[in-house]
């Protein structure tokens, strides 16, 4: 049975996978919705939570999974899975970005949000682009704003370190929302560093989801779909694209 990991981004734990885990389960999966170091809850502990406390939670669970699994990353997730499949390149079957991608050796996830004592709170909604709020209804805003739960100020800052070339040949996809596939693709032309991990691994693709940045709320079984797709290597009605 596939072993699928659930890496939530900025803000989120393992619940807000809700509807994507049970679509995924209904299709058979052996599903793991990650709640992740200092996200227990919104009076969490977080002042001591780094960048490598989130990945080694994520290699933990890679580690216990008897065979190889599958890595989901959202957003600021995205290089958690990185970082994690730096670690154990031959234990991940496939990466999957979700409005992400991989990062490369000293990135950062987000260096610029404000920081509140060791914790960034959700920003509010004027610090995101209109791509990435596309589909977000009130009431999905609503949601959103109900679960949501500082992020530990480590994570977002800490560079991110990965070193294994092994990482290069983990299979990749980007499940790609508010940043169309046309648009990674002309940035990995232009060799822009926010695309330069992903355009060096030498099995990729990214299948476009039009939808706004967080697609488990605002388009989880479409999200599943994908996500069932790539795992049983058929491509989606999105697919644009696949390295070499």
């Amino acid at each position: 049975m596939t072993h699928v990991i659930l890496v939530p981004g900025f803000w989120l734990d393992g619940d807000s996978w809700g509807k994507v885990t049970a679509a995924l389960h209904a299709h058979g999966y052996d599903v793991e919705p990650l709640t992740l170091p200092g996200k227990e809850s919104r009076d969490a502990d977080r002042s001591n939570v780094r960048l490598a406390d989130h990945v080694a939670a994520v290699v933990a669970r890679v580690d216990q999974a008897p065979e190889k699994v599958v890595l989901v990353g959202h957003s600021g997730g995205g290089s958690i899975v990185a970082g994690a499949a730096d670690a154990r390149p031959h234990k991940v079957e496939h990466a999957i970005y979700v409005d992400s991608g991989p990062f490369a050796d000293g990135q950062m996830i987000n260096d610029e949000l404000p920081v509140e004592e060791d914790e960034v709170p959700f920003p509010g909604w004027d610090a995101f682009e209109d791509a990435e709020l596309r589909d977000m209804t009130p009431k999905v805003r609503a949601e959103l704003e109900r679960i949501a739960i500082p992020e530990p100020a480590g994570v977002a800052r800490d560079p991110l370190r990965v070193h294994h070339g092994d990482r290069y040949y983990v299979p990749t996809t980007v499940i790609a929302c508010s940043i169309p596939s046309v648009t990674l693709e002309k940035l990995m032309g232009d060799e822009h560093p926010y695309v330069r991990e992903l355009s060096r691994m030498r099995h990729r693709r990214i299948v476009d989801l039009p939808t706004g940045h967080w697609p488990q709320l605002t388009k989880p079984a479409e999200l599943a779909f994908e996500i069932v797709g790539i795992v049983e290597g058929r491509g989606g009605a999105g697919e644009v694209a696949v390295g070499g």
